[in-house]
């Protein structure tokens, strides 16, 4: 199959709208004649779909919710990246492509990060035309905020809510096409298998989760905005039913998983309290712009903390270790996730965790509510405010900026974060790895395309903060509706895909073959038992820090874990019906190959970068140790049941430096 980036020639600045302008086109009248399924409704499958019916293609589009507003897309916090320049603090698009390029350690292909930086600030304004609340400064102008990696103020927010706020600015385009009938949507569906005719992606088998009837749908291309793939480690920000099955049915059809190895570990997540905790709670990056990370300085205090004798309250400013302020003083808090993570569990390692379980560093807004109390009781003129007028005043401020982030964190804990510091641990959040894609966002496959955090194309090995929003509407509004042109101009003489035809036929027969095979198991274990055990694998051996030894203990583990899934799973009910465990076990079954690819990628890159640390790769301070002379390629491997194919795309570099990531 053919794997070549198809990176169009010029300058890096002038690549993308050159290739824009000239790029083939596919008519008015000829788009009313091709059909494209996609599959997921979060910011990236709900965008390109709603722009496609607008463009005038027949789209069908396919969700396993209730509604396309219950994408996972709903959960992001913190904000949206964008190069506007706003604050005029220095940022551009250069800079937000070089923070980007810096931020995923050199691990990503240069010409589609530089087309992400400059479609970044359309997405605003498309956002502001839909009705997204962003906030706003007194003036009335757009507010923007910082994340970590960057030394600018470019990201745009909606209180914690922004995620929610852009994908309801999707939704609405979305449902607009869908009463005009230029969409059809799927909800309710769940696509298990992909269809191959001719070497090309010809359509999808879905499952309807309410009856359990298999669907055949053809159609010209198959898009895949289906989301990451985090839920293998069991505990994670996702949602329970996020899965990475869509791309991963892809893949046993021969698409490329690039870099399945390079996980984000957030290090803002409200740290594990029990054994049969089944998810976990993402506290924006957001909160690190005022929030002060910390430990104790001595080990008797982090232990009297972890009995119940003391409080982080209790611990005089002397006595408490700023460590990201003190180890990375350029940045401070604001570092990218892989640095505080690591930092994190550095701290934790050395016994100066504060929960009872010893995994929790503290997240403290004391001097943000002091400093704004100041602020604010000076702009009314309240010169001798008392320390209590000052913190209510203060407390007020970040009400207004974080209220619901600090409502939910009480809520899951019991504990006033107004009073109390926050306590978080680092915890699985987001993919940069995915199904390879080239300059156009298709894959190895002819038709099929992946948009979105389903594909690598633009994180490197990690992402920084509030770039998954951006990157999901840039692919969903401004990248894709281009460049699926340059297959479909091709397309503009095939028929219409019969769904009927034997390819569809055959395809309909495997995949209701495989649930055959589930169903007739009647084992003693549930699916859950086996996602579980899985995850605890992945977390120990290919968490936040790997070796080699680890890797090949943990692939093993994995292999014999799906042996035994295949001979001892239990899957209740019928398949006729609505049955959530079914579901679940097709899932799962994914994951089990899934995670063993993942540690045979980690195991094969000899080097540390972003969220990639192998222990036996880091310098003297304990900071990753990247090997450019070996692998500066993107891993894109092909699935093969007795031993999976490495296939290497060389990253080639001629507008950056690569040079080793220093926060300090």
């Amino acid at each position: 199959m053919p794997f070549q980036p198809n990176v169009p020639p010029g300058e890096l600045s002038q690549k993308w709208k050159q290739y824009r302008s000239s790029m083939p086109l596919v008519a008015p009248n000829n788009k009313r004649r091709l059909e494209v399924i996609i599959v997921g409704t979060g910011l990236a499958g709900g965008a390109a779909a709603a722009t496609f019916g607008e463009l005038g293609y027949k789209v069908k589009v396919f969700t396993f919710h209730d509604s396309p507003r219950r994408a996972h897309s709903i959960a992001a916090q913190g904000g949206i990246n964008a190069a506007k320049n706003y604050q005029n603090d220095g940022d551009s698009v250069y800079r937000l492509f070089y923070d980007t390029i810096k931020g995923g350690d050199y691990r990503s292909r240069e010409a589609n990060v530089h087309r992400l930086a400059e479609v970044s600030v359309n997405i605003i304004d498309q956002a502001v035309a839909q009705g997204v609340p962003f906030a706003r400064e007194y003036g009335g102008l757009l507010s923007n905020r910082s994340f970590g990696g960057v030394q600018v103020s470019r990201t745009f927010y909606a209180r914690g809510q922004t995620g929610q706020q852009l994908l309801l600015g999707a939704y609405q385009s979305l449902s607009r096409q869908i009463s005009l009938g230029n969409v059809e949507l799927f909800n309710r569906h769940e696509m298990i298998d992909l269809v191959m005719e001719n070497g090309k992606a010809r359509g999808i088998i879905a499952r309807n989760l309410l009856t359990g009837e298999t669907e055949r749908h053809a159609a010209h291309a198959v898009v895949l905005g289906t989301g990451g793939y985090g839920n293998v480690f069991y505990l994670s920000t996702n949602a329970m039913n996020s899965n990475g099955s869509a791309a991963w049915r892809a893949v046993k059809q021969g698409a490329y998983m690039a870099n399945p190895c390079f996980t984000q570990i957030h290090p803002t997540c409200i740290p594990v309290s029990g054994e049969y905790q089944s998810k976990l709670t993402l506290m924006s990056e957001s909160l690190r712009n005022d929030g002060r990370v910390w430990v104790p300085k001595k080990l008797e205090d982090a232990a009297a903390i972890r009995e119940g004798r003391k409080t982080g309250l209790d611990i005089p400013e002397a006595d408490r270790d700023y460590y990201l302020e003190r180890r990375y003083p350029a940045f401070g808090n604001l570092v990218p996730r892989d640095v505080a993570s690591r930092a994190a569990k550095t701290a934790c390692d050395e016994g100066l965790g504060v929960s009872p379980t010893g995994l929790a560093v503290y997240l403290d807004f004391d001097a943000a509510i002091n400093r704004y109390g100041k602020s604010k009781a000076h702009s009314q003129n309240e010169h001798n405010a008392s320390p209590a007028r000052i913190r209510e005043l203060g407390v007020g401020v970040i009400e207004e900026k974080y209220g619901n982030l600090f409502e939910m964190y009480e809520k899951i804990t019991g504990e006033d974060p107004y009073v109390m510091p926050m306590k978080i641990y680092p915890a699985v959040h987001y993919t940069m790895g995915g199904l390879w894609v080239d300059y156009n966002l298709q894959t190895n496959i002819p038709g099929l395309f992946a948009i979105g955090e389903a594909n690598f194309s633009d994180h490197g090995a990690n992402r920084l903060g509030a770039s998954a929003l951006m990157q999901g509407l840039a692919d969903g509004y401004f990248v894709l509706p281009y460049t699926i042109g340059t297959y479909l101009s091709e397309e503009i003489r095939s028929p219409m895909v019969d769904p009927e035809g034997p390819a569809f036929q055959e395809a309909e027969k495997k995949a209701q073959a495989r649930i055959d095979r589930l169903m007739a198991i009647k084992g003693s274990k549930s699916p859950e038992t086996f996602h579980r055990e899985l995850g605890k694998i992945m977390w120990e051996y290919c968490g936040m820090a790997r070796n080699a030894e680890g890797l090949k203990k943990g692939r093993r583990m994995i292999r014999e874990l799906r042996e035994e899934f295949w001979r001892d799973v239990y899957v209740p009910g019928r398949i006729k019906e609505y049955n959530p465990e079914l579901e679940k076990a097709l899932r799962v079954a994914d994951f089990l190959e899934l995670g063993e690819l993942m540690m045979m990628d980690a195991l094969d890159r000899n080097e540390s970068c972003g969220g990639h640390f192998r222990e036996e790769y880091q310098t003297e301070d304990g900071e990753a140790l990247r090997r450019d002379d070996e692998y500066a390629y993107v891993s894109a491997w092909e699935w093969d049941d007795v031993e999976p194919i490495l296939h290497k795309e060389e990253l080639i570099f001629e507008n950056v430096e690569l040079k080793t990531r220093s926060y300090k």
